[in-house]
């Protein structure tokens, strides 16, 4: 099962990563619902997030919230949003959302448009708030 989010751990396409560890990875969604929009992903292709082994979901999920610190730093916004859809890419993958208010995290919302330039400052203004 290779999926575009595959394709990007394996850098067959680029992204605006933001965050990686050993297990984990943290790039720019390129149809943002606001600025900062993140995916977080494991780098093991699995589809589902409950079908994660319990290491992988944990380890998810404290990886999800190191890198929400950082984006509401970088980010000002009151809350960062979860979500977690999974029918369009099958492979497990959080959504983290600068939230401004009830409407931010609605997916029917336009997505928003950025130039390359716009998204390679938005991600290093987060990669530089989580040193």
């Amino acid at each position: 099962m290779s999926s575009i989010f595959s394709k990007i751990v394996a850098g067959d396409i680029p992204a605006h990563v933001v965050a990686e560890s050993v297990d984990f990875l943290a790039f720019l969604d390129i149809n943002p619902l606001t600025e900062g929009h993140l995916l977080v992903i494991p780098k093991k292709e699995v589809d589902y997030l409950f079908d994660l082994d319990d290491e992988t979901y944990t380890g998810l999920q404290l990886f999800a919230k190191i890198v929400a610190v950082g984006l509401k730093k970088a980010i000002p916004c009151p809350r960062v949003g979860v979500a977690v859809m999974g029918l369009d890419v099958p492979h497990v993958h959080i959504h983290l959302i600068p939230l401004n208010g009830m409407t931010s995290i609605n997916f029917s919302n336009p997505k928003q448009k950025f130039a390359p330039e716009e998204f390679k400052a938005t991600a290093e203004k987060i990669k530089e708030a989580l040193r």
